[in-house]
């Protein structure tokens, strides 16, 4: 089956006030798998996860990144899903015992889930929290959105251990350009029945082939029949920030004792990315140069 690139393909109805997104992960997909061996009912909750988050990111056109994170209290124990508004995606896991098959609020029990909107310019989080109001992944999701943006929201989930990948169709309040901009005298009439048959038609979408068929292709097997206009798609990547320099930082954090302490412990001190997998070791020649204010420790270096 031939493979299809990571993107995120945005359209919207011209005369109808109706826009969305398709995203379809592979490569990235199976960075996140490389990394760990998850069981296939977390596996596949997680790329949905991944979907969802990379088609949130792109609708709020973030300038930081979007954090989705489930602390749960059954066996899923937590799920940190990360996309930046470049779409640069990363994700992990914690779970504990054997997984069955179930949804994901079976799964995570009496958990919080949070969507935090990080600006990474000094300026505040938002956080808000996703009620586990849904018998799947996509539902939760839908019924969050629509709260919280106020525009009627619907999203179309699937993964396996090749590919993830998500379809989003929002109602606008009222018609609008890519710009944003409301509608103008002398606009064709907007089109009332388009949302309707917009959702009524993805309902038709089978997991094989929002997984496998590329994003033209379902687009226009679904709504050939309408005005649509497409936008450039958008790459897609599996990325860590994870770094010596970033990790050295975190460690200043703890304090100079602290260090100290797993040092006589230990010998080294050593982190663990959960995210890419990759290790860091500080003895205590680098432990003493983080509290040296003169040091300065290069962004690009890495030990492990």
């Amino acid at each position: 089956m031939k493979k299809l690139p990571d993107t995120l393909q945005r359209f919207m109805f011209e005369n109808a006030p109706v826009r969305g997104e398709l995203v379809h992960l592979e490569n990235s997909w199976r960075s996140v798998l490389d990394r760990h061996n998850y069981p296939d009912v977390l596996r596949n909750l997680m790329g949905e996860l991944c979907a969802a988050a990379v088609l949130l990111a792109a609708t709020l056109k973030l300038q930081g990144s979007l954090v989705m994170q489930i602390q749960g209290k059954e066996k899923i124990r937590l799920v940190v899903v990360e996309c930046t508004g470049d779409l640069q995606l990363r994700a992990t896991a914690k779970w504990s015992g054997d997984l069955a098959q179930g949804g994901l609020a079976e799964l995570v029990g009496d958990g919080l889930f949070t969507i935090t909107l990080d600006p990474k310019d000094g300026k505040q989080a938002y956080q808000g929290i996703v009620a586990l109001d849904g018998g799947s992944v996509a539902e939760i999701l839908q019924n969050y959105m629509t709260r919280s943006e106020q525009l009627e929201t619907r999203l179309w989930l699937a993964a396996d251990g090749q590919c993830a990948a998500g379809m989003l169709l929002q109602r606008l309040p009222e018609y609008s350009d890519q710009a944003g901009r409301p509608e103008q005298p002398g606009r064709p009439e907007q089109d009332a029945d388009a949302w309707q048959r917009a959702t009524f038609l993805a309902d038709t979408l089978k997991s094989e082939e929002l997984l496998y068929e590329p994003a033209q292709t379902l687009i226009h097997r679904l709504y050939h029949e309408e005005d649509i206009r497409l936008f450039d798609a958008q790459p897609v990547a599996f990325s860590c920030s994870c770094s010596f320099h970033n990790v050295a930082q975190m460690l200043k954090m703890l304090g100079r004792d602290e260090v100290h302490n797993i040092l006589e412990e230990r010998d080294v001190v050593e982190v663990h990315c959960e995210f890419c997998n990759q290790r860091y070791e500080f003895d205590r020649v680098d432990a003493e140069m983080i509290f040296i204010d003169a040091v300065v420790l290069p962004a690009s270096e890495s030990r492990h």
